[in-house]
C-alpha cells in the first residue's frame, strides 16, 4: 500500500495498482498527439470512421511507446527545484558541486592561458570529444571522458574557428589566410585555399559540406569526400561574424551588420529566406535542435525568439548576448562580457524565463558559450581560457548508439564512418522543409494568353507548317499539284491544333470561374457542402 497525506493530515489509502495505472496514462499522455478529435459532430459516416480508426491507431502507438520507453529510456532528466521562495537561478556552482558525485565534479573546472586567448570551442556529436582553438595560434584535442589530452600544437598564426568534421579524428581551423584541415595527431592534411580568410565554420554532417563565411562576406561549400566546391556566393550584405546550421533541415543562416538574417543553401545563389531581425547587427544566433525555433541577439539589447514554421517573433527578452547556444533539452544559454544566463521553458508554451545565472572572475570576456551533448555540462570560452560549470537538465540523458556513442571503440567507429559515406546525401537535399523529399511536384496551370500572344503564336505555327520539308516519291507523288495540297493541309491541321487548345482552355476557365462563385467554402469543406439538384 502507498500512502497519500491531503491537506487536513487524512491518511487516505490509495492501492499501488492504481499508481502504476497512473504513471502509465501520464507516460501514454506524453507520446499522444495533443487531444483526440471530436467526433460526435461529424455528419459523414465515412470521414467518422476514417478519423476513429486513425485515432485507435495514435493510441496504440502511445501505448506501444510508453512501454518500450521502460528499456530504451531508462534514465530520465531532472532541473533545479526551489522551495519556497527560493530561485533557482540564486543556486551558485559551488552548492551544486556539494552535492553531485565525484564523476560529475570533475566536469567542473577552469582552465586558464591568459596569453593565447580568447577560445572557441566544438564537441563532436557524443560529445566525448572537445577541440578548443586558441585565437593566437593554439589549438588542443582533448578527450573528455578521461579527462586526457590528445593532442595539441601551435600553428604561430591566428584562428579564427574550429570545428569537428565527421568524427575526431578530422578537424577544420578557420585560420589567417586560409583554411586548413589537420588529423587526430596534429598532421597538417589539408590545405583549403577557396575559402580565403575564413571567419566561422560549420560542418553539415548528412551531405559532408564544410560551410565558411569569409571577411568579405563569401560563402563557401565544399563537399570533403571528393574536393568539389559544391557552392560559392556573395551574400552582398557585407562582413558577418555570426553563422550557424540549422539542425533539422541543414540550411546555413548568416547574420549581418544591418540586422537581417538570410538563409542559405548550396544550390541556390539567392538567399532562400530574408529576414529583419534586429534594429543593429546580428550578434548572436542558435537553434532549437528540433529546428522551428530560433533565437537571435542583436546590439539593440534584444533576445527574440523566433517560429521558423510562420516566421513571427514568440518571444522578446530584454537582454544582451555576444553568444547563444541552445542544450539538446531547450536550454538557452546566453552570455555577455563575464555573466552567463541561461534560460528555460519548464511550461512548453515557449516561453523562456531565468533558470540559472553564472559570474565568470572579473576581467573574463566570454566569447563563446557550447553545451556538452548527452552531458548536463557547459563549455565556456573566454579571455582567460576555457571552464565548464555544471547546468542540471540540460543534456539528454538517453544515448542512441546508431546515432552517436560515447563509448563506440575504433572498430565501431570505422564501421559507422563507411556507413555515413553511404548514406551521404546529395546538396540538392538541404532545403527549408525536407518533409517535401520524396513528394510530387503540383502542377502548374497554364497563364491565359492575351490576343497579340494568340495571333504570334498561330502565325508561328502557319511559318512552321509552310517550311516543312515533304520526302519526294516515285509514280507522280511528288507533282507540285500533290506537294501544295499536303502544306495546305499541315497548314490547316496546324490552325485545328491550336484552336481546340484555346477552346479547352477556356472552356476550363470557364468552369473554374463558376465553380469559384457557386462555392465559397474553403476547399477542405467543399466535400461537405450539399449539392442543389437543378
Amino acid at each position: 500500500m502507498v500512502v497519500n497525506v491531503d491537506n487536513d493530515s487524512k491518511l487516505n489509502p490509495v492501492p499501488a495498482v492504481e499508481q502504476g495505472n497512473a504513471e502509465e496514462d501520464t507516460k501514454v499522455k506524453k507520446y499522444l498527439r495533443g487531444e483526440g478529435t471530436n467526433l460526435e459532430v461529424l455528419k459523414d459516416k465515412k470521414l467518422k470512421g476514417q478519423l476513429a480508426a486513425r485515432e485507435e491507431l495514435y493510441g496504440k502507438t502511445a501505448k506501444a511507446a510508453a512501454k518500450a520507453e521502460k528499456w530504451l529510456m531508462p534514465s530520465e532528466g531532472g532541473y533545479l527545484e526551489a522551495e519556497g521562495i527560493e530561485k533557482t537561478w540564486r543556486i551558485k556552482q559551488e552548492v551544486i558541486a556539494g552535492e553531485v558525485d565525484i564523476l560529475s565534479l570533475r566536469n567542473q573546472y577552469d582552465i586558464v592561458l591568459p596569453d593565447l586567448g580568447p577560445y572557441n570551442l566544438d564537441f563532436t556529436s557524443s560529445g566525448r570529444h572537445m577541440i578548443v582553438a586558441g585565437r593566437k595560434g593554439h589549438l588542443a584535442l582533448l578527450d573528455m571522458k578521461r579527462m586526457d589530452l590528445i593532442k595539441e600544437l601551435q600553428v604561430r598564426e591566428t584562428v579564427r574557428d574550429a570545428v569537428f568534421l565527421h568524427n575526431q579524428k578530422l578537424f577544420a581551423a578557420a585560420q589567417k589566410k586560409y583554411v586548413y584541415i589537420y588529423g587526430d595527431k596534429g598532421t597538417e592534411l589539408h590545405c583549403l585555399k577557396e575559402h580565403g580568410a575564413a571567419l566561422k565554420l560549420q560542418f553539415l554532417d548528412k551531405q559532408f559540406l564544410l560551410a565558411s563565411i569569409n571577411k568579405v562576406g563569401q560563402l563557401h561549400f565544399q563537399d570533403i569526400t571528393t574536393g568539389e566546391m559544391v557552392g560559392n556566393f556573395r551574400t552582398g550584405l557585407g562582413r558577418s561574424g555570426t553563422m550557424k546550421a540549422n539542425p533539422w533541415n541543414n540550411v546555413i543562416s548568416v547574420g549581418h551588420s544591418g540586422g537581417t538574417i538570410t538563409m542559405w543553401k548550396p544550390t541556390s545563389a539567392a538567399p532562400l529566406v530574408k529576414m529583419l531581425c534586429h534594429h543593429g547587427p546580428v550578434t548572436a544566433l542558435a537553434f532549437h535542435p528540433n529546428g522551428h525555433l530560433m533565437a537571435t541577439a542583436g546590439t539593440d539589447r534584444k533576445i527574440k525568439l523566433w517560429d521558423l514554421r510562420k516566421y513571427e517573433v514568440l518571444q522578446s527578452l530584454p537582454f544582451q548576448a555576444k553568444t547563444l547556444d541552445f542544450s539538446q533539452k531547450g536550454l538557452l544559454a546566453s552570455a555577455t562580457g563575464s555573466f552567463v544566463q541561461i534560460l528555460g521553458d519548464f511550461s512548453g508554451s515557449q516561453n523562456y524565463s531565468r533558470y540559472m545565472t553564472h559570474t565568470m572572475a572579473k576581467g573574463y570576456q566570454i566569447h563563446k558559450v557550447l553545451f556538452r551533448p548527452y552531458e548536463d555540462v557547459l563549455g565556456i570560452g573566454h579571455s582567460m581560457g576555457w571552464s565548464s560549470i555544471l547546468i542540471p537538465g540540460s543534456g539528454e540523458p538517453n544515448f542512441d548508439s546508431w546515432v552517436a556513442n560515447p563509448f563506440e571503440t575504433n572498430k565501431q567507429r570505422n564501421e559507422k564512418e563507411v556507413h555515413s559515406l553511404l548514406d551521404k546525401l546529395p546538396p540538392e537535399t538541404i532545403m527549408l522543409d525536407p518533409t517535401n523529399i520524396g513528394s510530387l511536384k503540383p502542377m502548374r496551370n497554364k497563364e491565359k494568353l492575351t490576343r497579340k500572344e494568340r495571333e504570334a503564336e498561330m502565325e508561328a505555327a502557319i511559318e512552321d507548317a509552310k517550311n516543312i520539308s515533304f520526302k519526294k516519291k516515285t509514280k507522280g507523288r511528288s507533282k507540285s499539284s500533290k506537294m501544295a495540297k499536303k502544306k495546305r493541309e499541315s497548314i490547316a491541321k496546324a490552325k485545328k491544333t491550336l484552336s481546340k487548345e484555346q477552346v479547352d482552355g477556356d472552356k476550363l476557365s470557364k468552369k473554374k470561374r463558376k465553380r469559384t462563385e457557386d462555392n465559397q467554402l474553403p476547399r477542405s469543406l467543399q466535400r461537405f457542402a450539399r449539392k442543389v439538384e437543378t
